[in-house]
């Protein structure tokens, strides 16, 4: 497909996903402001966060763990399964149920877990079940208005943690670097909208480049949560296959599997993230990870993300994945919003209780 014949993509984008990705820093935006004056204790005494959620809802908290990584001193983890690890008892425990549709199984499982053990619960969501039990409970509700795919409201699933913790003392003012975040986003973005020809738009000329091949998208740092966000654009948006890892731990294995099966090789693309605030020794690494994989046949490119500060650089490598997915998703003429085969899987697997 001709990626600047874009009079088509409405066409093909029945739902409009390009406004959601269009509009993701006026979003970030709207759910800072909103984390700020939604209800919350004063809680006091926390020593452990945990963020309960699946997909969409649970990359934000990557994402926040990644971040934060640097400037808590409380453990942040992230947990996309049934129940809740052990460690997860008593009130210096938070746990965060994040749940867009507030019907994901997984995170009302582990909600109920968080109630048994005592832990203080936080409950993210539009609606659904979660806030029904959140209510029944007398826990505190951030309900957000939203309309569209779970992965669309990356926005809110970050920011909406980002304000709870900075208002609990676990994380420092955000403020300066938000809005370096939003300027350098935005700036980035005068390129990649869809009116702009692909010989000005690099995420056109990636997402054009990664028709036919298999993705592996590859970061370290503050961008491996990024390289999965970019993983699940590819899968959710393009309904393509996508992988993604990090760094240093890449050069411990993937290196030794670059070889086999020789056939398949040029049908495969590999990405990577690269950031300022990375370690001097990952930039090395990602540098001489890709010149290895290149030698040995693979297609690869990299993206160098924008923005002075940690946080910017974080979300303009983010947004520009998200661009790419959704023209790759442009050029395979598929429609990036609805997800069928997982819509058929939840089916079958309710089916099955």
């Amino acid at each position: 497909m001709n990626l600047n014949d874009i009079q088509v993509f409405s066409q093909i984008d029945t739902q409009n996903m390009l406004s959601h990705i269009d509009g993701l820093p006026d979003q970030i935006l709207q759910a800072w402001e909103l984390g700020k004056i939604l209800p919350l204790p004063k809680w006091v005494g926390i020593k452990k966060v945990l963020i309960a959620g699946m997909g969409g809802s649970a990359i934000g908290g990557d994402l926040l763990a990644a971040y934060l990584s640097p400037l808590s001193s409380v453990p942040i983890w992230v947990h996309r399964d049934y129940g809740l690890p052990n460690w997860a008892q008593g009130e210096d425990t938070l746990v965060i149920v994040s749940s867009h549709s507030g019907n994901t199984e997984e995170a009302l499982d582990a909600l109920s877990y968080a109630l048994i053990n005592r832990c203080r619960v936080l409950a993210i969501t539009t609606g659904g079940e979660l806030a029904l039990r959140a209510n029944a409970a007398g826990l505190p509700l951030w309900q957000f208005n939203h309309t569209g795919q779970p992965r669309a409201a990356v926005g809110y699933s970050f920011f909406l943690l980002l304000a709870a913790l900075y208002r609990l003392g676990i994380a420092p003012d955000p403020q300066v670097e938000l809005d370096d975040t939003i300027a350098a986003m935005k700036a980035q973005q005068s390129i990649l909208l869809a009116e702009i020809p692909d010989v000005r738009n690099p995420a056109k000329r990636y997402g054009g480049q990664l028709v036919g091949r298999w993705v592996t998208v590859i970061g370290a740092g503050i961008l491996a949560p990024v390289a999965r966000r970019w993983k699940g654009q590819v899968n959710e948006l393009a309904k393509a296959w996508g992988q993604f890892d990090y760094l240093p731990e890449a050069d411990h294995n993937l290196l030794a599997g670059s070889t086999n099966p020789p056939e398949n090789i040029s049908r495969l693309a590999v990405f990577f993230l690269r950031a300022p605030s990375d370690h001097p020794r990952n930039r090395l690494r990602s540098d001489l990870t890709r010149k290895a994989l290149m030698l040995n046949g693979f297609a690869t490119d990299f993206y160098d993300a924008k923005g002075e500060s940690r946080l910017a650089q974080q979300w303009t490598a983010l947004h520009f994945g998200d661009y790419t997915a959704y023209y790759l998703a442009m050029a395979y003429a598929v429609d990036p919003s609805p997800v069928d085969a997982i819509e058929k899987f939840k089916i079958e697997l309710n089916s099955e209780t």
